[in-house]
């Protein structure tokens, strides 16, 4: 089996819809980096399980937004194939009287900021004011009626898929000994084969760009062909108020059940 084979069994997360056009996306790689899957078949690298593909789970013609992020999180049980769903958190909200959102949601920068950009959009929280004392009534309220409001990740993770998603990374693996910026730049070409399968459906969907890494992506071929919105990484604190997102995502409600 060569380098490239070892990586076809990932494919089997993926939508049928979708396969031909990832190994025609592994195959670019391999063609500008000959040298780059050998290389990936002899270290350790994020995410484990065959998960590299798991994304790519919806059809391809169910797909109205692509999120592109920064890569993996660089922990095993946290990468999950999917751009910044956190595979190491479970409840959204905290179960504590006086707190608002989870100890394992605090601990990760990026969500904190993106639920409270959520409800921020939702107009719960006012730009004022978005600490605990803000939250804490917010998280009762949404405990309170598991029926109407998500709970979890995975429900979250459920909605964004509903919307139609497909939550990719600038690169797709994280390794420990190599800048992220630079498996980025191989999976660059990657991503250059799946938005050109994606800019020749009918309803050609948004492409939404996190962070520097990502916003590479806005000079590649067909990317034209795309609405673009872009903004900073949701770990820069300033993504909770920023204007653009509360557009976006106001609408798609994906806070409730």
């Amino acid at each position: 089996m060569n380098s490239l084979d070892y990586f076809l069994p990932d494919l089997a997360l993926a939508h049928p819809s979708w396969r031909a056009v990832l190994r025609q996306a592994l195959e670019a790689i391999h063609v500008t980096y000959p040298n780059y899957f050998s290389e990936l078949t002899h270290a350790q690298f994020l995410p484990t399980q065959h998960r590299l593909f798991a994304a790519f789970s919806i059809p391809l013609a169910e797909v109205k937004f692509v999120l592109v992020g920064e890569g993996p999180y660089p922990r095993d049980l946290s990468a999950t194939g999917y751009c910044f769903m956190d595979g190491a958190v479970n409840e959204i909200w905290s179960n504590e009287k006086n707190a608002g959102l989870s100890k394992a949601v605090n601990r990760a920068t990026s969500l904190r900021n993106f639920i409270k950009m959520l409800l921020l959009a939702d107009g719960r929280l006012s730009n004022e004011d978005t600490g605990i004392g803000a939250l804490a009534p917010i998280a009762q309220q949404f405990r309170a009626s598991p029926e109407h409001f998500v709970q979890t990740m995975s429900q979250l993770q459920e909605n964004f898929l509903r919307q139609g998603f497909l939550m990719l990374n600038a690169s797709l693996v994280f390794r420990n000994h190599v800048a992220p910026s630079i498996d980025a730049k191989v999976w660059q070409v990657f991503l250059e084969v799946i938005l050109k399968a994606l800019s020749s459906q009918k309803n050609k969907p948004a492409l939404i760009l996190w962070g520097k890494i990502a916003d590479r992506l806005a000079t590649v071929p067909n990317v034209s062909d795309f609405e673009i919105i872009a903004s900073e990484h949701p770990y820069n604190l300033s993504f909770i108020q920023n204007a653009e997102m509360h557009q976006l995502f106001a609408a798609l409600k994906l806070l409730y059940r």
